[in-house]
């Protein structure tokens, strides 16, 4: 039985913007590990389902697509959002 594992996607740390962040991605569990080419030395394995990556615009539309297609899903929950609020006056003391 294949598993996979189903997150929101987070914020990336290296822009402001938040696109994309309200989408869950459904993304396979390795089913082997990976192992150094002998040739380039490069990580690899023969594992082709680990380069699909499934978007869904909610958690329950990628829980019934896992349910549909047989796969054996578990929802990490999304990290709360905090805010930190702050002065722009804040950064001069």
């Amino acid at each position: 039985m294949t598993s996979a594992r189903i997150y929101q996607r987070p914020k990336n740390a290296m822009q402001s913007g938040r696109a994309r962040t309200n989408q869950w991605v459904l993304e396979f569990e390795p089913a082997e590990a990976k192992r150094p080419d002998p040739l380039t030395g490069w990580a690899g394995s023969g594992d082709t389902r680990e380069q699909v990556r499934l978007s869904f615009p909610t958690a329950e539309a990628a829980l019934a697509y896992a349910a549909r297609e047989g796969i054996d899903a578990h929802v990490i929950p999304a990290p709360t959002k905090t805010l930190k609020l702050q002065a722009y006056a804040d950064n001069f003391r």
